[in-house]
């Protein structure tokens, strides 16, 4: 679960609409305390079935691939009456590509276009469900001289999440599910992102009805930067990771699982806790082969009496901890059951593997 914060600097607290997501001598040498395999030993080991395993917080900055909809609203006009010019017409999850053919990135563009309009109609170039249509829309004078569209938009997404894993091409998948829009509830996306070091300063216990969360601090500025996102899916995000050390500072090859593998029983999760990556017990309760959502094949219980005590169970912040079952990377946690943090869903891992070098669908 991506996990919007706050703080002076950029810290953010995400949102559970879009929750969380957490192995043979060899490829896992982490449960219950043993010593990791060395950092070499560890990008040695991987192929194409075993994958450095993963459970470290990260930042996520993304850039919506366009300008975003959210809604329209009501303009108090010049003339005294009440306008809603784009009502019927833009939609909450259209991405506005152009105004007037001219083509805009980012919110500052299109504040700065609309700052250019006459009373003259505006032709707005937008995608909808991955079709590109212009649409006509006749502003509003709510000053003399000054004009207004009457939309809300957003063009970035800030959060906190998990990182997965890391392959051998030194591409990263993490989240396990994908960042929506907490407005439109619509996939969003993107046009390129940043994962970023994150300091977690506090974590909230969960209980009923309100899950916990974990509060981080992220500075977004260059040097803060691990590695690029270029993925937003419903099975989570990926980009590459380029460096490597900093992030995976214990690089642990693991291998991974296919659903069949996957038995109801103990299994583990890797979360970051008391400022340290570390594996706790759960209880895979369903395998579920025929789900609908690509993102819930599995149902865990959290049994780990230490884990209950420090946070109540799965929390915001641990979407995309590894789930380990008999050595082996089973999947991600994803979601939490808001009436019970103790339980939750995960993604197969191998819906997660099918993403990693997939091209994205624009929509």
């Amino acid at each position: 679960m991506l996990k919007k914060q706050k703080y002076v600097t950029a810290v953010f607290c995400l949102f559970l609409s879009f929750f969380f997501a957490a192995m043979g001598i060899l490829q896992y040498q982490m449960i219950r305390g043993k010593k990791p395999v060395s950092t070499d030993a560890g990008i040695e080991a991987m192929n194409n079935d075993t994958v450095l395993v993963g459970g470290m917080p990260i930042g996520i900055y993304m850039e919506t691939d366009g300008v975003m909809v959210l809604n329209t609203e009501q303009i108090a006009g010049a003339d005294g009456k009440e306008h809603e010019p784009a009502k019927g017409i833009v939609k909450a999850g259209d991405y506005i590509m152009a105004v007037d053919h001219c083509e805009i990135t980012g919110k500052k563009e299109l504040l700065e276009a609309v700052g250019n309009l006459t009373g003259t109609f505006v032709v707005l170039t937008v995608r909808r469900n991955g079709e590109t249509i212009d649409l006509k829309i006749k502003p509003v004078e709510y000053e003399t001289g000054e004009y207004r569209l009457g939309i809300w938009v957003r063009d970035n997404v800030q959060g906190l999440g998990t990182v997965t894993f890391l392959t051998d091409q030194s591409r990263f998948g993490a989240l396990g599910h994908g960042i929506h829009d907490v407005d439109t509830s619509v996939l969003m996306s993107i046009a390129e992102g940043n994962v970023y070091r994150t300091s977690i300063r506090d974590i909230t216990k969960g209980q009923s009805g309100s899950p916990g969360s974990m509060e981080g601090m992220i500075i977004y500025n260059n040097y803060n930067i691990l590695g690029t996102i270029d993925k937003n899916t419903e099975a989570g995000i990926y980009g590459k990771i380029d460096k490597i050390d900093e992030l995976f500072t214990e690089q642990t090859a693991i291998r991974t699982a296919k659903k069949e593998e996957i038995i109801t029983g103990p299994a583990t999760i890797r979360c970051f806790v008391d400022n340290e990556v570390r594996e706790f017990d759960i209880e895979v309760t369903q395998v579920d082969m025929m789900s609908q959502e690509i993102n819930k094949g599995l149902v865990i219980k959290v049994t780990d009496e230490e884990l209950l005590e420090k946070t109540g169970g799965i929390i915001q912040g641990m979407s995309g901890s590894p789930i380990i079952q008999n050595g082996k990377l089973i999947g991600a946690v994803t979601h939490v059951f808001v009436q019970d943090s103790t339980k939750g869903y995960g993604i197969f891992i191998e819906n997660m593997l099918k993403q990693v070098n997939l091209p994205e669908m624009c929509g």
